[in-house]
């Protein structure tokens, strides 16, 4: 827990940069520029496939960096780290993020075939998201992630908005950060916070914010 706070505390002194350095990207032309993205993402970046990501309403900055983090393999996956470099120039990529951005903040994947429909699972979920594990030392979701995981502030930059995204999408990243299989994460703190979770709670996790509206 400890090390956890600590990791929390320096990414939100360097908040006020990285919240501020994100700037450029005009959602107009991204819209355009989005077409590559969207058989994955939707046209208006609501998957219409469960294991890619919900991107409307996600933090441009975020989006960004992402991709950014696949063209350099900081992150891999067959299909982005290819898609990745055919993004365009970085003032591209910050319209495109910008399009995506601007969109309607992503709905629960009730919408969508697999949806959460588990109300025990739910509620199991939201105790974690909120409160963690003390027994563990896990950290509640909440206190980065903010309300139904739509993001602690319009201008934070560094944590992903997360209700409304996939569950599949979501099992699946918080058992690479788990396997250390993804490291892209500020300070390895998501690496730490997933080796402290169970499939179990993973699961209920993800249902649960995969439910957020």
């Amino acid at each position: 827990m400890i090390k956890t706070l600590k990791a929390v505390s320096v990414l939100l002194a360097l908040f006020c940069v990285a919240g501020g350095a994100f700037a450029g990207g005009d959602a107009k032309l991204g819209a355009g520029k989005s077409e590559l993205c969207q058989g994955c993402h939707g046209v208006d970046g609501m998957s219409v496939n469960p294991e890619c990501p919900n991107l409307a309403g996600q933090k441009p900055g975020y989006i960004f960096k992402q991709v950014k983090d696949f063209q350099h393999g900081k992150r891999n996956n067959d299909t982005m780290s290819a898609m990745a470099g055919l993004a365009g120039s970085d003032q591209d990529l910050k319209d495109i993020s910008a399009y995506y951005a601007s969109q309607k903040t992503m709905q629960g994947s009730r919408y969508m075939m697999g949806a959460p429909t588990d109300k025990k699972k739910i509620k199991a979920g939201k105790k974690i998201y909120l409160n963690g594990d003390p027994r563990t030392g896990l950290y509640g979701c909440v206190n980065c992630h903010g309300k139904n995981g739509k993001g602690k502030s319009e201008t934070n930059q560094i944590f992903p908005v997360i209700g409304g995204q996939t569950k599949d999408y979501l099992v699946k990243q918080l058992k690479d950060f788990r396997k250390a299989d993804r490291t892209n994460d500020p300070a390895n703190m998501m690496m730490d916070i997933a080796k402290k979770l169970t499939d179990e709670q993973i699961d209920q996790l993800g249902e649960y914010l995969g439910s957020r509206e």
